[in-house]
C-alpha cells in the first residue's frame, strides 16, 4: 500500500470514529434519512419512509434530499420535514447540518454501500445516537465494518433489487415491511392537467417514449427515435405516441416533431416537477425509456415498459424495473447506450402492446 493511500486509511478510521454508546433503537423518537443523490435512488427509497411511518407513528421522519430529488417527496404524509443538500458542496450546507445537530436525532439511516467521506463527515456533523447503513465496499484499503461510526450494517446479498436492500434498512427496528411498492403522491390538478392533455387522444393506444436522462450516454438519437416510432405505428396503426424530454429540451424536441410529419407523433406538455412527469406517465398505456428515473416512476404505477440499458448486470439487478410487464434490451457498452438494437426495441414493444389489447 502506497504512503498517500496509508495516510488516507488513517484518517478515515479516525474520521469515522465513535464512542458505543447505549441508546435503543427502539425508544427512537426521530429518524433522519440521508437521501440527497437522484431521484430514481429517492423513488426506490420510498417504502423505507412508509413501512417505518406504519409500524412506528410516533417517530418523526426527515428527509435530507437533494434538489434534484426532493420534488418526490411531495405531499407524501410519511414525511415529516424535508431538508435540502447539496453532494458536492459540503461547506455550503454546513448551516443546514448544524441546524439538524441542534434536533438530536435518535438514528440516522444512510443508504451508500460504499465508503463515503462526504457522508462521513455530516453523520459527524450531525451526531445521531445511531447510525444505521448498508454494507459497505471497502475504500482504501479500509472496510465498512472498521468504521464504529455506523452501529448496525444490513447486508447487500446476491442477485437482491435495491428497493428490497434499502428496506432491510429497517431490520434493527424489528420491522417486517408488508409491501415493497414504491410511493409517490400526485395532486389533483397534476391528473386534471394530464387528462386534459390526453383527452385529444381518447380513442388510442398511449405510449411515451422518454427520450434521455441526467446521465451522459443514456440518450435515444432522434434518428433512431423516428425507426421506432414508425415500427410501432406499422404494426399498431392506432397508437399516439408522446415524447416526454427535459423542459429546457422542449421547444428543439417540439421543432424536430412537427419536421418529422408523422401526425401520430407528439410532444408532451410542459412539466415543472416530476411529478407533472408522473402524472403523464400514470396515463400511459407503454414506457418506452432508457435507464432512467422514469422505470422507476412507471413502476410506481406499475406501467409496461420496454427499457434500453446499458451491458452491465450488476446494476440492471440493483435498478431494474418492477413493473408486472416490462422488457430490457441491453446495449453493447457497460457505460452507454451504443449499440442497442432499435428493432429488439420495436419488437419487444409491439408483443407487450399486443399482449396489453389481448389480455
Amino acid at each position: 500500500m502506497s504512503i498517500s493511500r496509508k495516510i488516507k486509511a488513517f484518517i478515515l478510521r479516525n474520521l469515522a470514529s465513535k464512542k458505543a454508546n447505549d441508546f435503543d433503537i427502539h425508544d427512537a423518537k426521530s429518524v433522519l434519512f440521508m437521501r440527497y443523490d437522484r431521484i430514481g435512488d429517492m423513488v426506490i427509497t420510498t417504502p423505507v419512509y412508509r413501512e417505518l411511518k406504519l409500524a412506528y407513528p410516533h417517530i418523526k421522519i426527515t428527509v435530507l434530499a437533494s434538489k434534484a430529488n426532493q420534488d418526490v417527496l411531495v405531499n407524501n404524509p410519511y414525511i415529516d420535514n424535508i431538508v435540502t443538500n447539496h453532494k458536492n458542496n459540503l461547506l455550503g450546507d454546513l448551516s443546514s447540518l448544524l441546524k439538524l445537530r441542534k434536533q438530536e436525532f435518535d438514528v440516522c439511516i444512510e443508504f451508500d454501500h460504499s465508503v463515503i467521506p462526504h457522508a462521513i463527515i455530516r453523520l459527524k456533523v450531525i451526531k445521531p445516537k445511531k447510525v444505521i447503513s448498508v454494507k459497505k465496499d471497502g475504500r482504501y484499503g479500509v472496510s465498512g465494518s472498521e468504521l464504529s461510526l455506523y452501529d448496525f450494517y444490513t447486508e447487500k446479498p446476491h442477485n437482491a433489487h435495491f428497493r428490497d436492500i434499502w428496506l432491510a434498512t429497517l431490520q434493527p427496528f424489528g420491522i417486517m415491511p408488508k409491501s415493497n411498492d414504491y410511493d409517490l403522491f400526485i395532486t389533483s390538478d397534476q391528473q386534471k392537467q394530464a387528462q386534459n392533455f390526453i383527452n385529444q387522444y381518447t380513442s388510442k393506444f398511449l405510449i411515451g417514449i422518454n427520450l434521455e436522462g441526467a446521465v451522459k450516454g443514456k440518450k435515444i438519437k432522434f434518428s433512431e427515435l423516428w425507426k421506432i416510432c414508425q415500427g410501432l405505428y406499422k404494426v399498431n396503426n392506432n397508437v399516439q405516441i408522446i415524447i416526454l424530454t427535459t423542459p429546457s429540451n422542449l421547444q428543439r424536441v417540439d421543432e424536430k416533431v412537427t419536421e418529422s410529419s408523422l401526425d401520430y407523433v407528439a410532444t408532451s406538455y410542459k412539466t415543472n416537477t416530476i411529478l407533472d412527469v408522473a402524472a403523464l406517465i400514470q396515463k400511459l398505456g407503454l414506457i418506452i425509456t432508457p435507464d432512467t428515473s422514469i422505470v422507476h416512476i412507471a413502476s410506481a404505477f406499475n406501467i409496461p415498459m420496454v427499457t434500453i440499458h446499458e451491458d452491465n448486470q450488476d446494476s440492471y439487478q440493483l435498478f431494474s424495473p418492477v413493473s408486472t410487464i416490462s422488457k430490457t434490451v441491453f446495449s453493447n457498452s457497460t457505460k452507454s447506450l451504443a449499440g442497442y438494437s432499435v428493432h429488439q426495441v420495436i419488437e419487444f414493444s409491439n408483443s407487450v402492446i399486443d399482449k396489453i389489447v389481448r389480455d
